[in-house]
């Protein structure tokens, strides 16, 4: 499985979702994303069914959701 960071997975975040494996390839490709985004698509596997973002390519994705600070109590 790919290793993915913030940094890599932003290459994806106007990506035409959802989208299929070919078109995420295609779109990063076409944008100019590291090597590394397109070797981490790649090694998804590809049943033919489109992902809906890229939090279920990468679950560890921080979403709008996530609260990033953190409490001292």
């Amino acid at each position: 499985m790919g290793y993915w960071t913030l940094e890599l997975a932003s290459y994806l975040d106007d990506a035409p979702w959802p989208a299929t494996q070919d078109e995420l390839i295609d779109y990063a490709e076409r944008t100019g994303a590291p090597f590394e985004v397109m070797d981490n698509l790649r090694e998804l596997e590809d049943d033919g069914e489109p992902y809906e973002s890229m939090a279920e390519i990468w679950p560890d994705y921080p979403t709008g959701d996530d609260d990033f600070y953190y409490s001292d109590e």
